[in-house]
């Protein structure tokens, strides 16, 4: 089994990591640190509250560290992780800057270590549907993507990190990673990129809007997020040359872990038929649309293959080379808002 440790038990650990670890026959929850408040033991009887990172690095049975902490830590913490000769699994986003990103990759290969980047939403159901559609080559030739995560909020978020004038900061770091993660999954890497970033709340002292275009050779990919959308539009809108797929965001998986439900129950990440996408077609004329049903969302996935990853020496979920290549795009994005042009990767 691998002996798997994280590094918070706040909402990223108790929604989107411990449930998953905890589930599969592959993991054994040890722990994780906790700097104030101690419920990992609580929760999860039989595991360990570490009073110290350097308490929990020094433990000698942990083989999988999960850096799921503020983004700022993540370049420290996945370092001093691999120099103590554990695998690693980082939150999104991977690094602050692509340069960090790189030698992080450097120092996992050097050591004959796995390093993944957690990119969950791959395994939305909106997201797993939209790919099947692409596959069996019902959108034909794709002419025009556009992808938004909107929501809407007037006030600051409670995650006070969030919030703050750090690296890593704002809508762009946060959300943003999701949206570029799904761009290139679809379309690999692009020629160049054109960022419009704003702060749009005036309690705000952090990019809280942006829209991101993603020029390839022959269509382009907008990807859009942010506070002020009081009442969300489609979350995908995908242009083909035999057809084009419309769906919401609806994806109910964070909502289930919200609730307490637990992964690989039954019904697990299933939409209710309201939330399903249309695929529109035209044949001689005439456009006609047909309801597809989604494909049942499954986080599960990403740590199956993190465990085949490092038990069978098969590729990690998402390589910290896509977590970079994300960073970059983050990084010309930025280039681009500042300087108000389009912006070569």
């Amino acid at each position: 089994m691998i002996n798997t440790a994280l590094v918070s038990f706040g909402m990223s650990g108790k929604v989107f990591h411990a449930p998953f670890i905890s589930t599969n026959s592959n993991y054994n929850l040890v722990g994780s640190w906790e700097r104030s408040t101690k419920s990992i033991e609580a929760a999860y009887p039989g595991t360990k509250s570490f009073d110290s990172y350097e308490a929990l690095l020094a433990d000698s049975s942990i083989d999988l560290v999960v850096v799921n902490s503020p983004n700022d830590t993540h370049y420290a913490y996945v370092k001093s992780a691999l120099l103590a000769g554990k695998h690693v699994v980082c939150e999104k986003a991977f690094t602050n800057t692509s340069a960090e990103a790189q030698e992080l990759d450097d120092l996992a290969k050097s050591k004959g270590l796995k390093l993944a980047v957690y990119q969950n939403r791959r395994y939305d159901a909106d997201f797993l549907t939209l790919q099947k559609l692409i596959k069996e080559d019902q959108l034909g030739e794709l002419q025009d993507i556009q992808i938004s995560f909107e929501r809407f909020r007037n006030t600051l978020s409670p995650k006070v990190h969030k919030e703050q004038v750090t690296p890593g900061a704002g809508v762009l770091y946060d959300l943003g990673p999701h949206l570029v993660d799904q761009a290139l999954v679809l379309s690999g890497m692009p020629l160049a990129v054109f960022a419009d970033i704003r702060i749009t709340r005036k309690v705000s002292l952090v990019d809280d809007y942006f829209t991101l275009i993603l020029y390839y050779p022959g269509h382009r990919i907008t990807l859009t997020s942010g506070m002020v959308f009081m009442h969300q539009l489609p979350g995908y809108k995908v242009y083909g040359t035999k057809g084009c797929f419309i769906k919401n965001r609806s994806d109910v998986q964070e909502n289930e872990l919200l609730a307490g439900k637990k992964p690989n129950t039954t019904h697990w990440g299933e939409e209710a038929v309201a939330d399903y996408g249309t695929l529109y077609t035209e044949e001689g004329g005439v456009i006609s649309s047909k309801i597809i049903p989604s494909l049942p969302g499954n986080y599960s996935l990403f740590y199956e293959k993190m465990a085949k990853a490092i038990l069978h020496n098969e590729p990690v979920p998402t390589s910290a080379q896509e977590g970079k290549n994300i960073i970059k795009i983050l990084e010309a994005a930025r280039n681009s808002a500042f300087n108000k042009r389009v912006v070569g990767i």
